[in-house]
């Protein structure tokens, strides 16, 4: 069970303490918006590259981004320990895994909400995760869906179907009051933006939302 804070939530103009807030997670979420593939503007590759050189956990870069199949290497080579890219921009999902892959980092595939997940259930064998959106994407602070659970759980059970180490992700209103339905689900790897950076003490509610799923007995 892994807690991956979004730093959609943090204050950009002092990132690397921002970093240094979450060091107790197990990765440091980015954001990366295109401003086409969704109607926000966030951060690109000098500053991830540059997050990658102080952060002090694993970058896992979400690239809500126009042509992945071009950009999304990049990210890997930029620092991305682990790099999702959306399928419904992907001109071919899994040349994007197989390149994910061969740079060095955890392919990631996410996938929308009005997105279904079956016609991309035969890419498992390249993907290290799936990240299911638990809201639109493209703003943070967003009311948690939780009409997406029985779409985690199908994941899951392809999963453990074919037999594959992939973890699933939820990304999207992921709070104290939510994550252990996101548990319940089948997910393992769980963004949170406001729910940490809104915090007093952004480690307290690592250490919380960590606590809630591990009570939960995953």
């Amino acid at each position: 069970m892994q807690i991956s804070p979004s730093i959609l939530s943090a204050d950009f103009a002092n990132l690397q303490h921002e970093l240094d807030r979450i060091a107790n997670a197990d990765w440091a979420h980015i954001d990366v918006m295109d401003a086409h593939f969704v109607p926000n503007l966030t951060i690109g590759l000098p500053v991830v590259e540059r997050l990658a050189q102080v952060s002090p956990i694993p970058l896992d870069c979400h690239l809500m981004i126009d042509d992945p199949d071009r950009w999304a290497p990049q990210y890997a080579e930029a620092g991305g320990s682990s790099v999702t890219f959306h399928v419904e921009a992907a001109k071919d999902p899994r040349a994007i895994a197989r390149d994910l892959r061969a740079a060095g980092a955890r392919a990631g595939m996410a996938i929308k909400p009005n997105t279904p997940f079956e016609p991309y259930e035969d890419l498992l064998d390249d993907l290290d995760m799936v990240l299911v959106m638990t809201v639109e994407p493209g703003f943070g602070g967003q009311t948690f869906m939780a009409d997406q659970m029985p779409k985690v759980t199908q994941v899951r059970e392809a999963v453990r179907r074919r037999g594959g180490e992939v973890w699933v992700q939820v990304d999207g209103g992921v709070s104290a009051k939510t994550i252990e339905q996101c548990a319940e689900a089948g997910a393992d790897v769980f963004v949170a933006g406001s729910a940490v950076y809104g915090a007093q003490d952004a480690a307290a509610a690592i250490d919380e939302l960590r606590r809630l799923v591990t009570a939960h007995g995953h």
